[in-house]
């Protein structure tokens, strides 16, 4: 779960990039803008060649752009920046890197006649605000989504560490911490110590959403009552009424989880 920020980024663009919903939404945009012409592309294009261009818009916009502000996202998030500046930020980095890619694609497509100032200025104005409101609705919609993961985990497949627990001790697996050369498993019905690594344990935890909080502790997303500061670390408590330290190192997997406040 302390995956880098590329590392992660690369995941989850590859779970977009796998999604059909996300190709219908990209193509439908391209194919609405093709008809509509905006920009005065009505005007110097014919449809057809229109609607391509329109497409290539909207897969490099939507994949760069979200690339982009993803991976400048997670990197700004380090430095500690309020929730809203960050995403503006990023979202601005994102849509200079767009307008760049634009640029060359609409001189490949127009000619270096179209590099007047009139036109790259507002292509750059219009760029990277409209990738800022972007970049703003997507960290709305993940914070959403985040914040209500708790409450939908429920139906994640039991994992496969419950098997190594006396029968009366499998239930909802709450947390796994490390005693000794044991690691403790903690489920709602008790807890139980099992001979193996903390690394091995967390394999085994299949589906149940969950996040590595310490060198010695991991956490099932769902068993989260509440995280506070504590310094530069931070405390978890579980539904059980257990504290769980937080280090430092992995604080910012529990902002982007949405347990604490960036």
């Amino acid at each position: 779960m302390n995956d880098s920020p590329l590392h992660s980024t690369k995941r989850e663009m590859q779970a977009r990039a796998a999604h059909r919903g996300v190709w219908i939404g990209v193509l439908a945009a391209g194919l609405i803008l093709g008809l509509a012409g905006p920009f005065g592309t009505d005007t110097v294009m014919r449809l057809v060649p229109r609607i391509g261009y329109w497409t290539v818009v909207a897969i490099v916009g939507f994949f760069g752009g979200s690339a982009v502000a993803t991976f400048a996202g997670r990197q700004l998030r380090r430095l500690a920046l309020p929730r809203w500046l960050g995403t503006g930020l990023a979202g601005a980095l994102a849509g200079l890197v767009l307008f760049a890619l634009l640029v060359g694609l609409n001189t490949a497509v127009f000619g270096p006649g179209f590099l007047d100032r009139e036109t790259v200025t507002r292509l750059a104005i219009n760029v990277v605000a409209i990738s800022v409101i972007v970049s703003a609705a997507f960290v709305a919609i993940e914070h959403h989504m985040a914040a209500r993961a708790p409450q939908t985990a429920t139906a994640a497949a039991p994992a496969r560490i419950l098997a190594r627990l006396p029968y009366d001790k499998r239930g909802r697996l709450l947390a796994l911490s490390v005693a000794d050369h044991y690691v403790e498993v903690v489920t709602d019905k008790g807890s139980s110590l099992v001979l193996l690594r903390l690394a091995d344990a967390m394999a085994e935890t299949g589906d149940v959403p969950g996040l590595q909080v310490h060198r010695s502790h991991w956490i099932a997303l769902e068993a989260v009552a509440s995280v506070r500061r504590d310094g530069a670390r931070a405390i978890a408590t579980l539904t059980d009424g257990r504290d769980i330290p937080v280090s430092r190192t992995y604080l910012a997997a529990i902002k982007e989880a949405g347990l604490l406040p960036a």
